[in-house]
């Protein structure tokens, strides 16, 4: 009964936090960089923080019991404005809210802040950076979190078929796209407009999409676009590491070794012959520990290991687990070895306890990400599309963010 509330809570907390952001940490201590939000809505020409469900949340873990005096700092992205012509109030704030972690095996400290908030403030709509540095260095950045705020000024209509240009009913979606000008009142030409389609929150396989399909009087239609065809993927994998003392969804076994835990999955394999359907929630995870007050202070950081065997490995590009437990990057943190004598790919990486999604991404050498070569692609996998309109009036200094919209499965 408690592993069935689990999963439960897992799946309410990962739909709630459903907008689309991405986050980078540059520094190797800093663990489990979190964005809770929803999009940040322009309203009355200011988002100022004093709506709790219009406001980011942001926290991380620095992995020692030392104190660290981290500053943040927020500058608008494709934008030739100056920070007082988008910014009110202060253009750094400390943060000040910590605590340290408590009976864990490996001491961290947790920090957080919320965004806006009554020292800073936002005037326009677009795309936005806020970077964390330390010792008032701003070149000695330790993470960051991209975001939007969005001023509705549009309405957005999509569909997502598996019928496409290139292949029918097999691996591929195509996104069809109408922004409908109509209750806007905007005189507009259509090079003035760009559209930005994510899938499952990933920006490796973003695309921009600059020119319609169709004009039509207040509408910009994109059907047919190529650009707009993604690979289905398949449904990700899950695994639930809320437990010291016995092995969640998708581990095999927990252990405790020389101070440390340490969660082991079961073995994967390769599945790119059938598509099988299975909830999950598109590569987002959850904190959360079991027989404890608080997760933030009190959840253990446990070492995961994966295993994929294989008789020999990829000779012509690289292998990762990907999912936003690694921000949805590929880098050596991800980066799956071969093993010659286990044959099999294997990855460890130090992990708090939650419940995570994942998957195997393949990069082929000068090409694009993909899922084909372990999980498969099919047109049935159930994505989650976000779709930005970006206007840039002629003689304007910034793109203005005038449509969101998520196309949930």
């Amino acid at each position: 009964m408690k592993k069935i509330r689990f999963i439960v809570v897992f799946l309410y907390c990962v739909l709630c936090v459903h907008a689309q952001t991405h986050t980078r940490v540059y520094n190797e201590q800093i663990r489990t960089l979190r964005v809770e939000r929803k999009v940040l809505v322009l309203d009355n020409g200011v988002v100022d923080g004093s709506d709790e469900d219009n406001t980011l949340h942001i926290s991380f873990d620095e992995m020692s019991h030392d104190v660290h005096f981290y500053t943040y700092t927020v500058h608008m992205l494709n934008s030739d404005l100056l920070s007082g012509e988008y910014l009110q109030g202060f253009t750094t704030r400390d943060i000040t809210d910590y605590e340290h972690s408590m009976n864990t095996s490996r001491e961290y400290t947790h920090y957080w802040l919320e965004f806006p908030n009554e020292d800073m403030t936002l005037t326009k709509s677009g795309v936005y950076c806020l970077s964390v540095y330390e010792d008032g260095n701003p070149d000695n950045r330790v993470a960051e979190v991209t975001f939007c705020v969005v001023e509705p000024l549009v309405q957005i209509h999509a569909a997502v078929r598996a019928n496409t240009d290139i292949e029918f009913n097999g691996r591929y979606q195509q996104i069809d796209v109408d922004v409908d000008l109509k209750q806007s009142a905007i005189s507009f030409q259509p090079s003035e407009f760009r559209i930005v389609v994510m899938q499952n929150n990933r920006t490796d396989n973003a695309v921009t999409v600059t020119q319609p399909t169709y004009v039509e009087p207040q509408r910009l239609r994109y059907i047919n676009n190529k650009d707009l065809i993604f690979e289905g993927g398949n449904e990700y994998h899950h695994f639930d590491a809320f437990s010291c003392y016995y092995a969640g969804t998708g581990i095999d076994r927990v252990v405790h070794e020389l101070g440390d835990y340490h969660a082991l999955l079961f073995s994967d394999e390769i599945t790119t012959g059938q598509y099988i359907h299975q909830f999950d929630s598109n590569g987002r995870f959850v904190v959360n520990a079991h027989r404890i007050n608080d997760s933030d202070t009190e959840a253990e950081y446990m070492w995961v290991h994966w295993t994929l065997p294989m008789d020999k490995p990829f000779f012509d590009g690289a292998l990762y687990v990907g999912g936003e437990l690694f921000n949805n990057e590929m880098s050596l943190r991800n980066r799956m070895q071969y093993d010659n004598e286990a044959k099999c790919y294997w990855l460890t990486a130090l992990v708090k306890q939650g419940g995570y999604d994942y998957q195997y991404w393949f990069v082929p050498k000068n090409k694009k990400t993909t899922t084909q070569r372990v999980d498969g692609s099919y047109w049935q996998t159930e994505n989650e599309y976000a779709i930005y309109v970006y206007w840039r009036p002629f003689g304007s200094r910034n793109d203005r963010l005038i449509g969101f919209k998520q196309v949930l499965p």
